[in-house]
């Protein structure tokens, strides 16, 4: 069973609780009995670019935040190893703000929530844009692009695309190919993100509930990744999987073993055990 996490985000990003201590996360994890966690909060930008309100700290806070990660390290030295990291996205441009980041970091997870439009005056963002066939392919190439500079440790939520998308397809069997193989190529471990699954059972309606599992898999068909497909693709490929957690709410990390259960529902047993799971 995996004993870490390297996908948690604090308070910073204005979308996680924000009466929630980098400090309470840290004792979640420990009390779950788990040995090892990165802080990967959503990450400031040097140049502005996604301007959205909530959605990352402010680049006046970095210092701060790596600072408060590195007492508490300190503090729980004995307990647990926690790391220091940070959730980003590749841009064609940015590339070396991206390398300090990862410079001044453990840990480096790149999810991809936006490409740039063609003129890279705007950005397509997850969600909020309905991706045409051609921008998901832009994705996936973003997404490879990040891996042969050697940004990111692990690729997050890499099958985030199938927010937009009804049906599992031709073009979204290419873009999990695509992806498949770049982590294949370049020795990237790909992500099976909990969160989804989290937003749409115990936290649906953003507000936690205590139902039991039995009444969580009802709400399974609501849940656009992780997606079945892209996994059993994966599992074809000679790639290392990891599960994240995303944490972000008061509650979510006690949840684990409730969430990797509801991911076997989602993805499938068979597919689950043919997958090459990280183990540290």
């Amino acid at each position: 069973m995996q004993n870490f996490n390297y996908h948690t985000h604090t308070y910073r990003c204005l979308h996680a609780d924000l009466d929630l201590s980098d400090e309470e996360y840290i004792l979640d994890f420990i009390k779950m009995g788990f040995k090892k966690m990165a802080f990967t909060d959503h990450c400031p930008e040097k140049n502005i670019i996604d301007a959205r309100p909530n959605i990352r700290m402010e680049y006046n806070q970095k210092s701060e935040y790596l600072d408060s990660i590195k007492k508490l390290k300190e503090k729980y030295a004995d307990k647990i190893e926690i790391q220091t990291g940070f959730e980003v996205e590749y841009l064609p441009g940015e590339e070396e703000n991206l390398k300090e980041l990862k410079s001044e970091s453990d840990k480096i997870i790149l999810g991809q929530h936006f490409i740039y439009t063609n003129d890279k005056s705007d950005l397509l963002i997850f969600g909020s844009h309905n991706f045409s066939d051609n921008e998901l392919i832009k994705y996936a190439e973003y997404i490879e692009e990040a891996m042969k500079l050697k940004i990111p440790d692990i690729i997050a939520h890499p099958d985030i695309y199938m927010l937009t998308r009804k049906n599992f397809g031709n073009i979204e069997s290419t873009v999990a190919n695509h992806i498949c193989a770049a982590s294949e190529k370049y020795n990237v471990p790909l992500e099976i993100n909990l969160n989804n699954i989290f937003n749409r059972t115990y936290y649906e309606n953003k507000k936690l509930n205590n139902l039991p599992i039995e009444e969580q898999r009802k709400k399974l068909s609501a849940v656009a990744y992780p997606c079945k497909e892209f996994w059993d693709i994966a599992s074809n490929y000679n790639i290392k999987v990891v599960y994240g957690i995303d944490a972000h709410h008061r509650g979510h990390i006690l949840l684990w073993n409730e969430l990797l259960e509801l991911a076997k529902d989602v993805i499938g047993s068979e597919t689950i055990n043919k997958l090459n799971f990280i183990e540290e």
